[in-house]
């Protein structure tokens, strides 16, 4: 098992495997100001989050039940930032989409910007033949209001490739989150 280089992943993604796709660490917006970087790195690609999301809430005095998730939990926002609560979380969408080969297995891992400030993103697997937007989680482990920046770098995915082919992927099991387009809320199946 090893990971993959960024000759590799500028391959993949001329075949599909992230649109849209960055070919270069973009560092800068189009007036030169500096931002989260995102695009292709030496072992990985850092992905944007869409301008759309879902802050949660506990207005309703509810309990988190991942097998019967209250959607009410959530605040719905569209912009350039999202301001998460303190000791809350909030979850948003890439704005890449994703189509993973049948030989890798990809982490998403958090960006250290963001660590370095107490967000925290969810480190997950995106299996093999999975394909979609990834739903992000931010939490916001500190006592302050944090900020997350639309279509700026938060995350970024290592693509480690098997030693041999899975008998089963993602999409031979019919995942239930397969081919998510939004922000995808919890579900058991």
């Amino acid at each position: 098992m090893a990971a993959k280089n960024d000759r590799w992943i500028q391959q993949q993604a001329a075949q599909g495997m992230i649109e849209p796709f960055e070919p270069k660490l973009v560092r800068a917006d189009t007036n030169g100001d500096p931002i989260v970087s995102y695009g292709t790195s030496s072992y990985g690609y850092d992905l944007r989050c869409a301008a759309e999301f879902k802050i949660f809430t506990n207005m309703n005095s509810t309990v988190v039940d991942p097998k019967n998730f209250d959607p009410k939990s959530f605040i719905h926002v569209e912009g350039n930032r999202c301001i998460i609560p303190p000791n809350s979380f909030a979850l948003a969408r890439s704005v890449e989409y994703f189509r993973m080969p049948r030989d890798v297995i990809a982490i998403c891992l958090g960006k250290s910007t963001y660590a370095r400030c107490g967000i925290i993103v969810n480190v997950t697997p995106i299996e093999p033949e999975w394909e979609g937007h990834i739903t992000l989680e931010f939490s916001n482990t500190t006592p302050l209001p944090a900020y997350i920046y639309a279509n700026q770098g938060v995350a970024q995915l290592v693509f480690i490739s098997a030693d041999k082919v899975c008998e089963v992927s993602y999409k031979d099991r019919a995942g239930k989150y397969m081919g998510q387009e939004g922000i995808t809320l919890p579900e058991v199946s």
